[in-house]
């Protein structure tokens, strides 16, 4: 049978998830949903992550990923009582983080992408608090140190981050927020690609123990 590097799972157009035998390690990604709408897709999902949890493999949520993540583990997902958040953001990293797989040897703070305005409002148990920002308190977190969530999006560029603050103009000016400074002070930071290549080394790790 060919064995292929990645599978590409739309759940949100009905496809099946996927068995766990063979699968090395998960990306959960953002979405334009909320976690709170409750889809069927999505809680399809959480009882998907809950048996990953258990067999231990590892997984990287991002933005949506990182909060349904953190639903799926037993913690609480919400409006962001500070507002949204986007643009180039400071997430600042805690000492939690500098014995981390993923995050440490990282200096703090880091600069990051940001697009939410749902976050993670209580962390579930046997997880550590990794990062925050000022907007939003549980940036990253790390559940038995095999399973990371972060609320920024380490894919994006400087460009995808515009795009998006354009596309949410009237959200930032309801919140007394100014998108053309946050489209001013948004550059290309190379933090994201350095987690997501360090995430690809730990499921490597996996793969050889």
């Amino acid at each position: 049978m060919e064995r292929k590097s990645a599978l590409i799972v739309d759940v949100f157009r009905g496809a099946s998830l996927p068995g766990f035998y063979g699968i090395s390690g998960v990306i959960i990604s953002g979405s334009h949903a909320m976690v709170t709408e409750h889809h069927d897709w999505s809680e399809r999902t959480v009882r998907w992550l809950i048996e990953g949890a258990k067999k231990r493999i590892p997984t990287l949520g991002i933005c949506y990923g990182h909060q349904l993540l953190a639903y799926a583990l037993g913690g609480e997902v919400g409006d962001n009582p500070n507002g949204c958040e986007f643009g180039t953001i400071e997430v600042n990293l805690n000492q939690n983080a500098r014995e981390d797989k993923l995050f440490g040897g990282f200096s703090t703070p880091i600069l990051v992408h940001m697009s939410h305005t749902q976050s993670v409002l209580r962390l579930p148990d046997n997880t550590r608090l990794l990062a925050s920002s000022d907007m939003d308190k549980n940036q990253a977190f790390v559940f038995e140190n095999f399973a990371w969530g972060v609320q920024f999006h380490p894919e994006f560029d400087k460009e995808i981050v515009i795009e998006y603050v354009n596309q949410h103009r009237e959200v930032l000016l309801r919140e007394n927020k100014n998108p053309d400074r946050i489209i001013e002070k948004a550059f290309n930071t190379y933090t994201g690609p350095k987690i997501l290549k360090r995430f690809a080394e730990i499921v490597q790790e996996r793969i050889s123990q």
